[in-house]
């Protein structure tokens, strides 16, 4: 099986080309493991598909981060189950987004960074990776701060010094990194297995009712004319798809061999399609689960307040049975872990796709790190468990406020025939697409603006 094709080098060029480039690619995104993993020649179909398993799951983690903790509990805890239907639509978005990035990678051979630097000027692509870093450190901060939160409940050491402790995964990675792509991958899917368990335990020990579960995955009027429920709601869609996840999937899919023909690249596209839908479905169980837990122990004992994953730590032995809180705790650890050593991918997939420049994984990883670590020892040296939960909200807000600027251009480049070929969105899927995209933004838009008037209060 032929490997993708590098296209060749050429002078840097500011007059779009026949594909609708301003920029010739001259460089491949994580050199390093381009192209390195593919099906043993003459596989059949099961083994050609399980050979593209696992940059999806990489993806996944980001929909499962300690960001997204706080607003399931909440929502389970004050409105039961009325807001799993929103959580399966945040999930469809983020099946459309995450299909486009990856179509994206496979078919121009650029991740989005790179595809943004090769068809935007030079102060545009500055800009777009500016306000890219300031997002991968704001979502750095909710894993930093979260992992922290993790270590405190466990083993009853004091945020800052867990704050401090976080800042070692940077081995991890680096040991991870040189033992070849799949070890990652294989790792990341570990993590992702024992937050998946460990919920199911939590679910057990809740006994929640399944048939409610079951209706409320049906979108009810209620959560329109209730304006708490709508704020939560629009808080669980307007923060679910995580802005590095995009700049992050259009490049690991390239770590897989395939065809550089149509063909090849059609097959590649389906099956990174199956590979990243069936890996967010796993992470949709998830955030159900964080809700219904909390909607089965909490709401329906009268805890409507319950918001900051500490509460629900400490009410969640007394409430279900020893071991509850605990599990919870251990889930909560391997989801943090397991977004930092996606982020610190992300990061790297960044600087080399708008800078085209390379440094060590290292240097990046503590860069990253840096930036998250110490804002959020200095909150929690001098505020406390109150001061890191602020800072996790604003750490969302950033976030939120970076995703158009991935958003847009991703649908954009995707519904571009000259960029795309016979692999342009459907005029049906360009439509869905930008329709996906001018909902996120009006409800990021709103969400900014609520944050901030509530942060100023």
């Amino acid at each position: 099986m032929a490997t993708a094709q590098r296209p060749p080098e050429a002078e840097q060029s500011f007059e779009p080309d026949a594909e609708g480039w301003r920029r010739q690619r001259v460089s491949r995104s994580m050199e390093a493991v381009h192209g390195s993993i593919a099906p043993r020649e003459g596989a059949g179909f099961w083994r050609r598909l399980l050979a593209f398993v696992g940059p999806g799951y990489l993806v996944a983690v980001g929909y499962m981060d300690p960001g997204n903790w706080a607003t399931d509990l909440a929502g389970g805890s004050k409105y039961g189950y009325r807001l799993l239907s929103v959580i399966l639509l945040a999930n469809l978005m983020a099946v459309l987004l995450q299909g486009l990035a990856a179509k994206l990678g496979i078919v121009s051979g650029r991740d989005l960074a790179q595809a943004c630097r090769d068809s935007y000027s030079r102060g545009t692509s500055f800009f777009l990776w500016i306000i890219c870093e300031l997002a991968i450190a704001a979502c750095d901060l909710a894993e930093v701060i979260g992992s922290a939160i993790a270590i405190n409940l466990l083993f009853g050491i004091p945020l800052f010094i867990g704050i401090l402790i976080t800042t070692l995964d940077v081995l991890t990675i680096l040991y991870l990194q040189n033992k070849g792509f799949r070890r990652l991958e294989a790792f990341v899917i570990a993590l992702v297995a024992i937050v998946g368990l460990c919920f199911v335990f939590e679910i057990v020990l809740a006994r929640p009712p399944i048939a409610e579960i079951v209706r409320n995955f049906l979108p009810s009027p209620a959560i329109v004319r209730d304006p708490g429920m709508l704020y939560i709601a629009i808080g669980i869609l307007g923060a679910t798809v995580m802005p590095h996840n995009l700049y992050l999937h259009s490049s690991i899919v390239q770590t897989r061999r395939y065809q550089s023909t149509a063909s090849g690249k059609r097959e590649a596209v389906r099956f990174a399609f199956v590979d990243s839908t069936i890996a967010l479905t796993i992470a949709l169980f998830i955030n159900a689960a964080i809700l219904i837990v909390a909607a089965a122990t909490f709401h329906g004992r009268g805890y409507t307040g319950i918001a900051e994953i500490q509460d629900a730590y400490h009410l969640l032995t007394p409430l279900l049975g020893a071991g509850a809180g605990t599990v919870f705790a251990l889930a909560l650890l391997a989801s943090g872990q397991n977004s930092t050593l996606t982020g610190t991918l992300a990061g790297q997939i960044v600087m080399e796709g708008f800078l085209d420049l390379q440094i060590a994984p290292w240097l990046r990883r503590l860069l990253t790190r840096s930036l998250a670590v110490i804002p959020a020892a200095i909150v929690a040296a001098l505020y406390g468990e109150q001061g890191t939960a602020k800072l996790l909200v604003l750490s969302q807000v950033i976030l939120s406020m970076q995703l158009s600027f991935a958003v847009v251009p991703l649908v954009r480049f995707t519904s571009d025939r000259r960029k795309m070929g016979e692999h342009v969105n459907a005029p049906w899927v360009k439509a869905l697409s930008y329709t996906v995209a001018a909902i996120i933004a009006a409800l990021n838009a709103w969400l900014v603006v609520q944050a901030f008037t509530e942060w100023m209060r």
